[in-house]
């Protein structure tokens, strides 16, 4: 039995609905998941598919390596900020060369604390130099709405005059839906139905045009999985609508989040709160090309000291990837173990491969043991397994990036 209530979000109020014995917010897709056979699950505080009943989450990943799939990914915060200055108010809050970047092209980055840790990990898009579009983490929604909230108060009171103008508007799932479409014939699967020419638009850019005749739809080039593909921001209104038109393609198919994790896992990519945290810096993450070379200069980011520090003498601890032929998956939280059996760490994110056919894992060791090829123990269920430490990602991104001019 369904249960509608209201709730109050930053003055505004939304639908959320309860399902079973879980409880949280629904994407504009909900009901066409269920419809579909997915299976629901609580993610971040929204109910959707883990996978579908028509495939295993192995079939689903190994669907989307070869062909598409359509991951519903409206929970994550999308944003817009406008008006002038907005690019030095954002690279207040991150460490993104904003200004360096083209209008319509994107950048990962990271919201960084006084002590350098990660707040959360995001994409932000330069649609020009008065408009940036941002998507970042459900699971850290409230949290990222204030780092920006709080940030612009500050951005006004330092700048007077110049940050008057700035907005931020947080966009809700019930208006738009952020809908992932990842895999080699994503493209192919796409162009039939927008006017956007896809062969111009290369990775981490983006362009806005319609899809299946649905108007003001943001297509961005990129994803989690490694694979070619797109995210799709599109009125809520529609989504169900593209979504059913690009099912008609044989080579298209409904994934969940399984398959998006084992897909991004293989891609070497982060998932916030299990691989990188408020504790961890860019640095230890491995993710010191985040820091861009113009704000390592200007060090004008929060934790700035800490990080440019590290970058200079090292961390002491770094995430790893760990590649192990026998035993189970080293799961989260597994102790990794030195051949002697000292403790180094732990691991953060772990897996059987569907595209390699043995176990991999990524997690934080001392730095002396991060070389490539160092044998490692991990502890599984109270028995020690080899593991090597192996160069990421584990399986080779397909991203279409704009070819090098010699």
């Amino acid at each position: 039995m369904f249960v509608l209530r209201r709730v109050l979000s930053f003055g505004c109020k939304h639908p959320k609905r309860l399902y079973s014995s879980h409880q949280g917010e629904v994407t504009s897709l909900y009901e066409f998941h269920v419809r579909n056979g997915g299976k629901i699950v609580n993610f971040g505080g929204f109910l959707l598919p883990v996978q579908y009943s028509d495939q295993s989450i192995v079939n689903s990943h190994l669907f989307t390596r070869k062909s598409a799939s359509i991951f519903d990914v409206s929970h994550m915060l999308q944003t817009e900020i406008r008006g002038p200055n907005c690019v030095e108010f954002f690279e207040s809050l991150c460490t993104a060369d904003i200004r360096g970047l083209a209008d319509n092209s994107a950048s990962l980055t990271v919201f960084t604390n006084d002590n350098g840790g990660i707040l959360d990990d995001l994409i932000v898009t330069k649609v020009n130099e008065e408009f940036l579009f941002v998507v970042s983490n459900a699971a850290m929604k409230q949290q990222d709405q204030q780092i920006m909230i709080n940030g612009l108060e500050k951005f006004r009171k330092r700048q007077g005059s110049k940050g008057q103008e700035l907005s931020i508007q947080f966009l809700e799932p019930h208006d738009r839906a952020l809908i992932a479409l990842q895999g080699p014939k994503a493209a192919a699967s796409l162009q039939n139905l927008t006017e956007v020419n896809l062969k111009s638009l290369y990775f981490m850019s983006t362009a806005v045009g319609s899809i299946s005749n649905v108007q003001e739809c943001r297509i961005s080039r990129c994803g989690y999985t490694g694979e070619d593909g797109f995210e799709l921001s599109i009125p809520a209104n529609n989504a169900e609508k593209v979504v059913q038109t690009l099912l008609e393609n044989a080579d298209v198919k409904l994934a969940g989040l399984g398959a998006r994790d084992s897909l991004r896992l293989e891609a070497g990519l982060c998932l916030y709160g299990s691989d990188i945290d408020a504790k961890t810096t860019p640095i230890e993450g491995a993710l010191t090309w985040l820091v861009a070379k113009r704000r390592r200069l200007d060090a004008n980011f929060p934790g700035a000291s800490t990080i440019l520090r590290q970058i200079q003498a090292g961390s002491k601890v770094k995430r790893v990837g760990l590649a192990a032929s026998s035993g189970p998956p080293a799961r989260h939280g597994a102790q990794i173990l030195s051949t002697d059996g000292g403790v180094l760490g732990e691991i953060t994110s772990g897996c059987p491969s569907p595209s390699l056919g043995f176990n991999i894992a990524m997690g934080y060791v001392s730095s002396e043991f991060s070389k490539v090829g160092t044998k490692l123990g991990l502890k599984i269920r109270d028995k020690v397994y080899e593991g090597i430490v192996t160069k990421m990602p584990f399986v080779k991104a397909s991203y279409y990036t704009k070819p090098k001019i010699n």
